[in-house]
């Protein structure tokens, strides 16, 4: 993850190079850039949208026990 205001630039699992679009509200937000730096500087990966490259609020959250009872 390369991370240089305006730009994020991902490496997808399958070693594929990403620009992750960013919305207006994040390109004007100070923290949303402090954060994307550190999770670079961390080498952590996230959840990006394969079809729109974006950035998934909670891809990585998984469902609680009692939700997953109401799956079955």
């Amino acid at each position: 993850m390369k991370v240089l205001y305006p730009q994020i630039t991902v490496r997808s699992e399958a070693g594929e190079y990403l620009i992750v679009n960013i919305s207006e509200q994040q390109l004007a937000d100070p923290l949303f850039w402090a954060t994307a730096k550190d999770i670079a500087h961390a080498k952590l990966w996230v959840p990006l949208g394969h079809t729109y490259h974006q950035l998934l609020a909670d891809d990585w959250v998984l469902p609680q026990k009692d939700e997953l009872a109401l799956l079955k």
